[in-house]
């Protein structure tokens, strides 16, 4: 992907767009460093992964897993 800096692109805007809208995406720079990525509207965004639910069906917690080691809980708090 072609970069051009910040000063070039407020000059050659209208050129530039219309390159990106005909598939040519380019990013803006300042100072060497990438600011903006200027992509056709109609560009599928990027997908984004997604970790929640990953472990979906590997984990099986039990149904008294909240009374789990109630009694030496109980018996640490009173000193047993």
């Amino acid at each position: 992907m072609r970069t051009v800096t910040l000063k070039d692109a407020k000059t050659n805007l209208p050129r530039l767009v219309e390159q990106a809208a005909s598939g040519e995406p380019f990013i803006i720079a300042k100072d060497g460093k990438p600011l903006v990525r200027v992509v056709p509207f109609d560009a599928p965004a990027p997908a984004k992964t997604s970790r929640i639910g990953f472990l979906a069906g590997s984990i099986r917690i039990p149904d008294d897993f909240d009374r789990m080691g109630s009694e030496e809980i109980a018996a640490a708090f009173e000193g047993r």
